[in-house]
């Protein structure tokens, strides 16, 4: 079934599953208590439901429950991480890589720790967005401390080589963090396969609710430890004190529960409607470019640059259809993407970009319908530009790996 406006903007939030607010409802208001109380049975009914759900966390990445920490999101998951590390082992070092492309929940802590003393490697990326192993490894220094990478990049959906890089960490004898906010629940992501020592998620992006997430801290080989950065209580084993969110926690631990189950037939389907949704785009219209990985991305995400018109301009023309000019963190901005920026995307194609991120609820009607509107819309816009009609007329290609 077809329902106005489509929502196809996935990465910035989805919406909670019924299946997770099912679960979540009882402890508003049946099981209300707080989880730290545990004097009566109010308390260790909440303490019970917090724990079942760190075990479902712990599970979808190959973790352990001990090794969950709940934070309000992925963004204090990263400041936590990042500011944690770097503290914690100031006295071996002041140095930490991490890349442009980064979310600005990394980069602008990286900024903080800069003004504070600390160096900090911003790695470029290649034209698909990646950096490589050796990337990394070339920009190790007997300082360096922290190595924080994301696992998939929320406005291309580009895969970062976590692996590889996790083995260099590894050999090298540096901590690696990785933001899996986009990752976990849509692609296996293992902790042991994958060597990370500290990983950040967020329940809102895997059909949990907002202002829930959760950071994996490594308890062996290494055994990773913190700086504290929110005192008061000593919760969540002194990393992060706080009354525990026991009704998000819960609906994170069910959300993560239906990740994994769904895992594999999920990515497979969404990767065929991604696919759909670019082969009806690419047959119909010219000088579109696909920014990010052709293969090593996300199954659900789609980044297009569609020259000679603007991206606020197409989503003002196709009202009933919701995307994402940019990440939704940084869409007020009136400035290109800076991670396309980063890739070495021309301004104007910057400005021409258009997120489609698909997911759980997205429909092969609702694919269908956004090929028809968003090449409508484009083919109107390109008839008003005089610089298409001049593309046209000398077939112009500037250096440019039109997709096909």
């Amino acid at each position: 079934m077809l329902r106005i406006p489509v929502y196809l903007d996935y990465n910035a939030t989805t919406p909670v599953d019924p299946r997770v607010l099912e679960a979540m409802l009882p402890y508003f208001t049946e099981h209300f208590g707080n989880a730290a109380s545990r004097s009566h049975s109010y308390g260790w009914k909440a303490e019970e439901a917090v724990d079942a759900a760190r075990r479902r966390i712990a599970d979808l990445l190959g973790a352990t429950a001990q090794e969950i920490i709940f934070t309000s999101g992925a963004t204090e998951s990263d400041n936590l991480a990042v500011k944690g590390v770097a503290e914690m082992y100031h006295a071996n070092g002041n140095h930490i890589i991490t890349c442009r492309t980064e979310h600005k929940a990394v980069l602008d802590t990286c900024k903080a720790l800069e003004q504070r003393g600390w160096a900090v490697t911003y790695l470029p990326p290649d034209a698909y967005g990646r950096v490589s192993a050796r990337q990394v490894e070339e920009a190790i220094t007997d300082r360096t401390v922290l190595i924080t990478i994301m696992a998939a990049n929320n406005e291309t959906g580009t895969l970062h080589p976590i692996r590889e890089i996790g083995d260099v960490a590894k050999r090298r004898g540096v901590l690696f963090h990785s933001d899996a906010t986009q990752a976990a629940g849509k692609i296996p992501f293992r902790v042991e396969e994958l060597g990370v020592d500290l990983v950040s998620l967020s329940a809102h992006k895997i059909y949990g609710p907002k202002g829930v997430g959760a950071l994996y801290v490594r308890r062996r080989d290494p055994r990773v430890r913190l700086a504290i950065q929110m005192h008061g209580g000593g919760h969540e084993r002194n990393m992060r004190s706080g009354t525990l969110n026991v009704p998000g926690i819960v609906g994170f631990g069910r959300a993560c529960e239906l990740a994994g189950e769904e895992l594999e037939t999920e990515a497979t389907r969404l990767g065929d409607l991604r696919d759909r949704l670019e082969r009806g785009i690419f047959r119909r219209l010219e000088y579109v470019k696909r920014n990010g990985h052709p293969t090593e991305r996300l199954p659900g995400t789609s980044n297009l640059s569609f020259a000679y018109v603007e991206g606020e301009a197409i989503m003002l023309k196709v009202k009933n259809l919701a995307v994402s000019s940019g990440s939704a963190c940084t869409s007020a901005s009136l400035e290109p993407s800076f991670v396309l920026r980063a890739m070495g995307l021309p301004d104007d194609l910057g400005h021409s970009s258009i997120r489609f991120s698909l997911g759980r609820f997205t429909t092969e009607a609702d694919i269908d319908y956004v090929v028809e509107q968003v090449t409508a819309a484009i083919t109107d816009l390109r008839e008003m530009s005089p610089l298409y009609e001049l593309a046209r007329e000398t077939g112009e290609t500037r250096d440019i790996e039109w997709a096909k």
